[in-house]
C-alpha cells in the first residue's frame, strides 16, 4: 500500500451501522414471500438500495421490475421499502396483482401526514430529492398541493397560494444539517408554517450521522459501505466531508484505492442502513491486510427498534419473531 508503514494504524468501527429495522423488514418480506408462495415473486424497484442485497434476492427467485406493467396480471408483487404513490396502488388493483407492501412504516408515516395536511387545505413543502423513489411516492399522495424543495435556493423561491396555510414534510433519509438549513429558510419566509409532530428523518439516519460526527475528530478517513443510489449512505459521506475529513462511499472492499490511504493512520468505517454486515467485516479484513491491525468498535447509541411484518404476511401465519435488528 501507499504511505510509510506504521504500528499505529487503526480502524474505528462505528456502531450503530448497517441495517435498520425497515430494511430488515423489507428483506424479510421478500424471503418469507418466496418461502410461502414460491417463485416467481415480482418486486417493484429495488427492495432496498443495495446492489448486493438485490443480487442475493434475485438468486433466491425474486424478479425485480421498474414498473408494474412488467408484472403478469394476477401475479404476486411486492412494493419496496421506499413506498409508492396511490397511482401505483391503483394500477396494481387494476392488474389484479396480489400485493405485499414492504413500505417502511416510517415512510408510511410521512404519506399519512401528506394526506392529512392536504385534506386540511395546506400547501405541502416536501423537502427531499426529486428523483428519489420515496419522494415520488409521497408527492403522489397530494400532487396538486405539494412543492418539492431540494435546496435552500428552492426554499427562497417557492411561491404558495396562502402563506398562512403552509406545512413541511421531509424525506426520511436526508442530512440533518442540510434539512435544518432549508427549514430555517422556510420558517423565515412562512412564519406560520407547521410541520410533523415528530421529525420525518428516521432514527437510523439520524443515529448514523451522529456517529459520524462523533468520530470525525479521531480519524483522517471515513469509509462508508453502501451503494451509490443509497440516499442515507451518501449523506454519511457528506456529513463527514462537511466536517473536514475525506470520506468515500463504496459497495464493497473491491472499490478500495491505494491513494486514499496516503498519510492516514486512523480509518473509520460505517455502513448505510441498507448495507449488509458481512460487507463491513470483509472491508475491515482488507484494512487489516493493509496494516491497520488494531480494530476498535465505538458505540454511540443502542438501537432496539422492531417493526411487524405487513398484514398480508401476518395473515399467512408467519411468526413475527423473524424480524430482528441486531447489528453484529
Amino acid at each position: 500500500m501507499s504511505g510509510n508503514p506504521s504500528s499505529n494504524r487503526k480502524v474505528i468501527l462505528l456502531r450503530p451501522r448497517g441495517f435498520c429495522a425497515g430494511v430488515v423488514r423489507a428483506i424479510d418480506v421478500v424471503k418469507i414471500a418466496l418461502e410461502l408462495y414460491g417463485a416467481p415473486i415480482y418486486v417493484r424497484k429495488e427492495i432496498v438500495h443495495n446492489r448486493h442485497v438485490v443480487e442475493e434476492l434475485r438468486e433466491l427467485g425474486a424478479i425485480f421490475v421498474n414498473e408494474l406493467h412488467e408484472v403478469p396480471d394476477g401475479s404476486r408483487a411486492i412494493f419496496s421499502a421506499h413506498g409508492v404513490s396511490p397511482a401505483v396502488r391503483k394500477a396494481a388493483l387494476e392488474r389484479d396483482l396480489k400485493v405485499v407492501d414492504a413500505t417502511c412504516p416510517l415512510v408510511t408515516k410521512v404519506h399519512l401526514e401528506a394526506v392529512k395536511f392536504a385534506r386540511l387545505g395546506f400547501t405541502i413543502l416536501l423537502i427531499g430529492h426529486r428523483d428519489h423513489e420515496e419522494i415520488e411516492g409521497t408527492f403522489g399522495e397530494a400532487p396538486s398541493s405539494t412543492f418539492i424543495i431540494e435546496t435552500e435556493q428552492d426554499a427562497e423561491k417557492v411561491q404558495v397560494p396562502d402563506p398562512s396555510k403552509v406545512c413541511y414534510l421531509t424525506q426520511t433519509t436526508l442530512s440533518l444539517d442540510e434539512t435544518r438549513g432549508i427549514i430555517e429558510v422556510l420558517n423565515r419566509r412562512f412564519p406560520q408554517m407547521t410541520g410533523p409532530k415528530s421529525q420525518d428523518i428516521c432514527y437510523a439516519t439520524e443515529n448514523r450521522q451522529m456517529a459520524v460526527k462523533a468520530v470525525v475528530p479521531m480519524c483522517e478517513l471515513l469509509l462508508v459501505v453502501g451503494s451509490q443510489n443509497s440516499s442515507n449512505s451518501k449523506r454519511l459521506v457528506e456529513v463527514c466531508q462537511n466536517n473536514g475529513v475525506p470520506a468515500y462511499l463504496l459497495d464493497d472492499k473491491s472499490y478500495l484505492k491505494d491513494e486514499w490511504f496516503d498519510g492516514v493512520e486512523t480509518v473509520s468505517v460505517t455502513a448505510g442502513a441498507s448495507a449488509p454486515e458481512h460487507l463491513v467485516q470483509e472491508l475491515v479484513e482488507a484494512l487489516v491486510g493493509r496494516g491497520y491491525r488494531t480494530v476498535e468498535e465505538v458505540d454511540i447509541i443502542e438501537e432496539d427498534v422492531r417493526f411487524q411484518l405487513p398484514g398480508e404476511l401476518q395473515g399467512a401465519g408467519v411468526r413475527l419473531t423473524t424480524i430482528s435488528t441486531t447489528v453484529a
